[in-house]
């Protein structure tokens, strides 16, 4: 039975804000950290993508949670110490290695995902 407590609630979401903050830090500096710790909070978005791909390299799966953050290009690049560019054509290999149609928005999917 679920803990129906407002402050039981309250102290649950503020954790998850914390943790959210401590994963968008790890992207931010392009921590090594990140993987893991987005691996354990959310085991279940590795699951669906590897059912998805299971071949995936963890240096895709990092991309991968760039853009589950929601984190343009350019911040991705600025985070990445790469060009815009690259990042694009980065999206561009992941979405035909994910089959992921050009008609449909990617943040969307991962979004979704």
């Amino acid at each position: 039975m679920k803990n129906e407590n407002p402050e039981y609630k309250l102290e649950n979401l503020s954790q998850k804000i914390v943790v959210q903050d401590e994963i968008i830090a790890l992207a931010k500096e392009n921590s090594p950290r990140l993987l893991n710790k987005f691996r354990l909070v959310y085991p279940e978005f590795f699951q669906k993508l590897s059912a998805i791909q299971p071949n995936l390299k963890n240096s895709e799966l990092i991309f991968c949670i760039y853009l589950k953050l929601n984190l343009t290009t350019k911040e991705v690049a600025t985070y990445t110490f790469v060009t815009p560019k690259a990042i694009q054509n980065r999206k561009n290999r992941l979405r035909k290695k994910l089959s992921i149609p050009s008609q449909i928005d990617i943040y969307k999917w991962f979004n979704d995902l």
